[in-house]
């Protein structure tokens, strides 16, 4: 996809250019578009921020990977940590005071749109969620939350100020649209962040008052759910335009190198280099017989008129292994699938989920659902 580069300030994106980003898996709210000055505006200090006694910090440009030469690509690298993989020393930000008028918003679910890449090594497929923030009357400080590994977009709109930002996670979390200069705090379980996580809905939700408190001294105004991948934090007007950084990082950079892709999509790129094919009716019958030659043939009798072959008929959604395979990561529930493995072949790496892997050789099988019904 061609991109614009805007210039500094951000950026401008209508409500229903966003309802149409929600079902546009590469597309983020930090796709560069129309140029906004009045983004920098809604986040300079104001009254309510602690006077500095040393001179201020210049401010680099928002970014969040090294300089790349125009045109090249780079996928996220563990090498170049980005904002908040260093988790803080406590659960609170440094030099920060909380505006007295702040309104303490949440948003978040336990997962979002499923992206076909990875974010960390968790072996879990990474999310998206894009947060529309609204709320011209009185400075904002965001606590979003998710379970699964998820890259978070933020916008606003013009007039509404984001004071400070939490994301919280059990996965890793990162967080894109924002300015550098606005405060993050990112603790997550696997970063063994001080916050522990929280997100909104199930279990997570009792979570979000009691970590709000911890970090803003307050508990939570109002959470909303994320659905499909999107939020909408207080009451989006119609044809509102949505602000965000224009250094913003694409969610693709967060990728971690080298990983393979996740879901159908890795599937699929194995199929297209040959690494797997579909399964045939003669692999499970290879299979089975390979199985009664390690466990015996079973004992049943003779049924009048019916077949004693015993087939557990072909999987759903199989594929035979031809040469060494990484499973990719997020096959689970309807998304499983079996794996016939050729002889000779080694034994897949990476995390099956709910997939069963069959060994034609020997018959054996491993994985949750194996023997399942």
């Amino acid at each position: 996809m061609n991109r614009m580069r805007a210039g500094r300030g951000g950026l401008a994106i209508t409500t229903a250019a966003l309802a149409l980003l929600a079902g546009c898996g590469d597309m983020t709210l930090s796709e560069p578009g129309v140029k906004a000055p009045e983004a920098e505006d809604a986040h300079k200090p104001v009254a309510e921020q602690p006077v500095r006694t040393e001179p201020a910090p210049v401010q680099e440009p928002a970014r969040t990977n090294p300089p790349r030469e125009p045109g090249a690509t780079q996928p996220f690298a563990f090498e170049v940590p980005a904002r908040g993989d260093i988790p803080p020393a406590t659960c609170a930000f440094d030099g920060f005071t909380m505006p007295a008028n702040a309104k303490v918003y949440a948003a978040g679910a336990y997962g979002g749109k499923e992206a076909d890449f990875q974010i960390d090594q968790s072996g879990h497929q990474a999310t998206t969620i894009q947060v529309a923030v609204h709320e011209p009357h009185a400075p904002v400080v965001l606590l979003l939350g998710a379970y699964e590994p998820t890259v978070w977009s933020v916008g606003w709109t013009r007039g509404t100020r984001i004071a400070a930002v939490v994301v919280t996670g059990y996965h890793r979390q990162q967080l894109t649209g924002l300015p550098a200069n606005v405060p993050l705090l990112i603790s997550t379980y696997d970063n063994r962040g001080p916050c522990g996580y929280a997100y909104v809905g199930g279990e997570g939700s009792a979570k979000l008052n009691p970590l709000a408190r911890e970090v803003f001294g307050r508990a939570v105004d109002v959470a909303y759910p994320a659905r499909d991948g999107r939020a909408v934090v207080g009451k989006l007007p119609p044809g509102a335009a949505l602000v965000t950084d224009a250094a913003a990082t694409p969610v693709k950079e967060f990728q971690v190198k080298d990983a393979p892709l996740a879901g159908q999509a890795g599937i699929d790129a194995a199929l297209r280099d040959g690494t797997l094919r579909p399964a045939t009716p003669a692999d499970l019958r290879a299979w089975e017989a390979a199985r009664q030659r390690s466990q015996g043939a079973p004992d049943i009798p003779r049924i009048e008129g019916g077949d004693t072959e015993r087939s557990s008929g072909m999987p759903y959604r199989s594929y035979t292994v031809r040469k060494a395979f990484a499973i990719p990561a997020g096959l689970n529930g309807a998304h499983s699938a079996t794996f016939f493995v050729a002889p000779g072949v080694p034994l897949p790496t990476g995390n099956p989920g709910h997939s069963q892997v069959r060994l034609i050789e020997d018959g054996s099988c491993s994985g949750p659902t194996c023997g399942m019904r």
